[in-house]
């Protein structure tokens, strides 16, 4: 790496720099994360990264979990982007005005969830908790939960591209 701090970013940091040490990266560890966080019955969620813990300014991290068997009530997340990272178990999502699509997701899949969409986590095993790592577009846990008549069979949807062919395709 070189020496000479000719990185572009670098001469752009104020003659009074801030206070690294206080100000710079922050560990957190597994078992530090806190659970006093909006929730939404049927699963638990901590955060690890947000505003009062961090300081974050434009995201919110943490993780959940849902019990074997179980499912969220439906709910979204407001004006906010949700990434879910899969860590172990099986995830069934359920989303739409009336929960109406159905698609699954397993250890190393990520899901996104757009502002505004209804949904509902489930955990597809009876046997084993689902664990996801969870990333938000803001800094603060967004949860609006809601009242849905959901359909009894929802449509199965699947990620199909040009590089993704539908599985009854192959």
């Amino acid at each position: 790496m070189s020496q000479d701090h000719e990185h572009p970013h670098y001469n752009d940091v104020p003659s009074t720099a801030p206070d690294w040490r206080e100000h710079g990266v922050k560990v957190i560890k597994g078992d530090q994360l806190d659970s006093n966080t909006a929730q939404t019955p049927g699963m638990n969620r901590a955060a690890a990264i947000n505003a009062a813990r961090v300081g974050a300014q434009k995201i919110w991290a943490g993780t959940v979990t849902i019990h074997p068997n179980a499912k969220t009530g439906a709910h979204h997340h407001g004006a906010l982007e949700s990434v879910i990272y899969v860590v172990r178990g099986q995830a069934r999502m359920r989303w739409g005005e009336h929960l109406e699509f159905t698609a699954e997701a397993g250890p190393g899949d990520f899901i996104f969830v757009p502002p505004y969409v209804p949904h509902q986590e489930i955990n597809a095993s009876t046997d084993d908790p689902l664990e996801c790592v969870l990333v938000r577009s803001d800094n603060e846990a967004v949860v609006v939960n809601l009242n849905i008549d959901a359909v009894e069979q929802p449509e199965t949807v699947f990620w199909v591209d040009p590089i993704h062919k539908h599985p009854h395709d192959h």
